[in-house]
């Protein structure tokens, strides 16, 4: 099998080396996509070492199968990272790993082929799911939500100030004629905004969106970081990379959260450096070079935060 469309993985190397990989330890790529950083994973480790793909989009996974078939050290799994628990106990693998990365942007793929309902650059059906056979689709759910619900969403997801304008005529359009290509959405939503940001899209805020509520992005983020509490070895490291503010405002605040002593009161026989967290935060947000913006254009928002497990 081979991809039509070429893939380049953001922040490869520091995101992997943050695992602190252990030839010998159980990995997780919860993020297949086009195998990027799986393939740098695996070149740490050993015939003893293994590592378990997991990606939502079912083209991804057969990559990942093709790709790797025969190598006793990887296992792929289709379905959401938040269910790496169960990726494992289905895999015959241990419930406790020694690392967790998440790569949380569209890849390349998906974004370039149109039929697949991500980019508002090229026509295509208005799908926008990473598992085209589970869930509805950005039209499926655009034809049926009612506007208070749409513009919520665009408002929370997108934090597009123009949310209502852009709600209110998604609902007259669909009234006289469906929804159902993203030219014909971006064309809409541009209509309906009545200023735009130099230099981007007016539909760039409600295609993502309308693709975190699709996909339940932030609800699979929100469940795989506090299940990662419980799996992670100690010392076992958690590397995150986000694409927008919500997402890595979820991680920022999760693993901060996590590393924090609980406030004590005044006068107990116990000090706050006696409280042990859960987590340790290693480095701050770390974003990619200069370099890399300028060959990978869609590098320029990635964020990459690490935590290790105490």
């Amino acid at each position: 099998m081979s991809d039509v469309f070429a893939h380049t993985t953001v922040l490869l190397v520091e995101a992997v080396d943050a695992l602190n990989i252990k030839p010998d330890g159980l990995y997780v790529d919860g993020t297949y996509g086009r195998g990027g950083h799986s393939a740098k994973i695996l070149e740490h480790l050993n015939q003893a070492g293994r590592l378990l793909a997991i990606d939502k989009d079912p083209v991804a996974i057969e990559h990942a199968r093709d790709t790797y078939q025969g190598d006793e050290r990887f296992q792929a799994w289709h379905g959401s990272f938040r269910d790496f628990p169960q990726a494992l106990l289905d895999s015959g693998l241990a419930a406790k790993i020694d690392g967790l990365l998440l790569d949380l942007g569209v890849s390349s793929p998906q974004l370039d082929e149109a039929e697949r309902g991500f980019s508002f650059m090229r026509d295509g059906a208005l799908d926008m799911r990473m598992n085209p056979q589970a869930g509805l689709s950005a039209q499926q759910w655009l034809m049926q939500a009612d506007e208070k619900d749409i513009a919520q969403v665009l408002w929370l997801y997108g934090e597009e100030r123009f949310s209502r304008q852009i709600a209110r005529a998604i609902v007259k359009a669909r009234a006289v004629d469906v929804l159902d290509s993203t030219l014909q959405l971006a064309e809409l939503i541009a209509k309906a905004v009545p200023k735009r940001e130099p230099g981007k899209n007016p539909a760039t805020r409600s295609f993502q969106a309308i693709r975190i509520k699709v996909n339940q992005e932030l609800d699979d983020l929100e469940a795989c970081l506090s299940a990662s509490l419980e799996h992670l070895n100690s010392g076992g490291r958690l590397s995150v990379i986000s694409f927008h503010s919500l997402e890595d405002r979820m991680v920022k605040h999760f693993m901060r959260e996590q590393a924090t002593p609980p406030r004590l009161p005044k006068g107990l026989p116990i000090q706050t450096v006696d409280v042990q967290t859960p987590l340790r935060l290693i480095g701050k947000g770390l974003r990619p070079s200069e370099a890399e913006v300028e060959i990978n254009v869609r590098a320029r928002s990635a964020t990459l935060r690490v935590a290790e497990k105490v």
